[in-house]
């Protein structure tokens, strides 16, 4: 497989191991990843971390030898797994960082966009070049980039297909926080600012914020209200404001 899939502490790690290929997307690489992020769903872990492997690349996007010859519907079809893929990952139950530890470009950016968070190294550079080829974005990039840096941002990325350093990244809401030293043990550290709380009461946030780009206000504020309800029915709710009120530390227990 071109990808190691391994349990840190109470987090998984996925690790993109194309190294020699800077990490590129090809067909068999996003089974694996479709495959991995099933297994992740089914087990325990209370985060998922996504880098690559090397220091040179998070992920340089897609195989562009794949791309050529297809027919039309051969191309659509082949756009319409990735984005097949990248949604197993935009639903897991638990948050999703990327740690974008240097190249992350085309289908590499996108993987990244479906993440919950973003951290980006020192050295690392993102885009958009599909324009460049004569192509657009497919594995979710239209969708995604304008729903995190706006649309004319997006639209910007996407039809000049340049590139964007780090410190211009974490500038534009791209990425969450810029990283330093071991980037592992860093994303490890930021999904721990998040990662002991209630899990089914982060899924209640991250639904509600997420359903709020796609209606508009007035139905947002009841999607807002019903996930509240639901999350005030936990177990974890209860345990929450009982810890508050007697000054302690909650002990949650997902439920």
């Amino acid at each position: 497989m071109a990808i190691k899939l391994q349990q840190l502490d109470e987090f998984a790690v996925i690790t993109i191991d194309r190294p020699d290929a800077l990490n590129a997307l090809n067909v068999a690489l996003l089974g694996d990843l479709a495959s991995a992020f099933d297994e992740v769903g089914r087990g325990t872990a209370r985060a998922l971390l996504i880098t690559g492997a090397g220091a040179k690349a998070f992920c340089a996007g897609a195989d562009i030898k794949e791309l050529t010859g297809r027919t039309p519907a051969g191309h659509k079809a082949g756009m319409e797994y990735g984005q097949a893929v990248l949604a197993k990952l935009d639903a897991l139950r638990i948050p999703s960082v990327a740690i974008i530890n240097g190249y992350a470009f085309g289908g590499g950016l996108e993987l990244a966009l479906a993440c919950t968070f973003r951290l980006g190294t020192r050295n690392a550079k993102m885009g958009l070049p599909e324009i460049k080829l004569g192509l657009i974005p497919g594995y979710g990039g239209t969708q995604r980039l304008p729903r995190i840096v706006g649309e004319a941002r997006a639209l910007e990325l996407i039809m000049t297909g340049r590139t964007v350093d780090a410190e211009e990244a974490q500038r534009i809401g791209l990425v969450n926080r810029l990283i330093d030293g071991d980037a592992v043990a860093a994303g490890v550290a930021y999904a721990r600012e998040f990662s002991g709380y209630s899990l089914p009461v982060l899924d209640c946030a991250r639904s509600a914020v997420k359903r709020a780009l796609d209606t508009p206000l007035h139905e947002g504020l009841k999607i807002e209200a019903d996930l509240s309800a639901i999350a005030y029915q936990t177990r974890d709710s209860a345990e929450g404001m009982a810890a508050f009120v007697e000054k302690r530390k909650p002990r949650f227990e997902d439920r």
